[in-house]
């Protein structure tokens, strides 16, 4: 079994606090810088803590240096992360956590030298056992749905009890709570509410509207109400 960091056990309290304060992580892609900042300004707005920009655009890493400067208070962090020279310049931009929708041995070992939150994902038991032995307790489960949703998440806590997961994939507004429901499960990612017709039609007070109601999911996971 490989040794973990250092830095392992602060790391991963710090990710568990990240994931147990967003609840529900907005996964957004962006065009353009002012389309960043108006999207995390109505995401801020409507009550969420923290913002997963994925790197799938020319923009996506310049708009995380913005973000960092406009919308300060926000957790902000890189998604879709597939290299080590990507993590390292989302560091140096600024990001307070990163995602990664899958984790190959290379991926896995770099990102466990860093200090900050990372969200490695995964999809079996082979993949998270790997990531366990690296020092890595929280997960993205990835596509939540496709390899098995709630019954795949219910049947990880057997083997993984100290296991944190983050289903992405599949999550929705009317799914969402039934997911956070779940004792494994502090947080759940997903981009209904920065719906690609609203945010490229500029409509920001429908992504706050979205934003708010992800809000009361949260909170009512909180309470245990229906």
């Amino acid at each position: 079994m490989s040794t973990p960091p250092a830095t392992g056990t602060a790391r991963q309290q710090a990710t568990r606090a990240l994931l147990r304060k967003a609840g529900i992580m907005p996964v957004v892609t962006i065009e353009s810088i002012p389309q960043a900042v108006a999207v995390a300004g109505a995401l801020a707005r409507g009550g969420l803590q923290a913002i997963e920009v994925t790197l799938r655009t020319a923009v996506a890493m310049e708009a995380l240096g913005v973000l960092k400067r406009e919308v300060p208070d926000m957790l902000l962090g890189a998604g879709t992360v597939i290299t080590p020279e990507q993590a390292r310049a989302a560091v140096d931009k600024g990001a307070d956590f990163l995602v990664t929708p899958g984790t190959p041995p290379t991926l896995a070992a770099a990102l466990s030298r860093l200090s900050l939150p990372v969200v490695p994902g995964a999809a079996t038991a082979s993949e998270i056992i790997a990531l366990m032995h690296l020092g890595f307790d929280a997960i993205k489960l990835f596509p939540a749905q496709a390899v098995g949703g709630l019954v795949m998440i219910k049947s990880l806590a057997g083997p993984f009890p100290n296991l944190a997961i983050c289903p992405t994939g599949g999550i929705t507004e009317a799914n969402a709570l039934e997911f956070l429901r779940q004792p494994n499960v502090p947080c759940v990612g997903g981009s209904w509410m920065v719906a690609a017709e609203w945010v490229n039609a500029g409509r920001y007070g429908e992504v706050e509207a979205s934003a708010r109601r992800a809000s009361e999911i949260i909170a009512a996971a909180a309470s245990g109400a229906s």
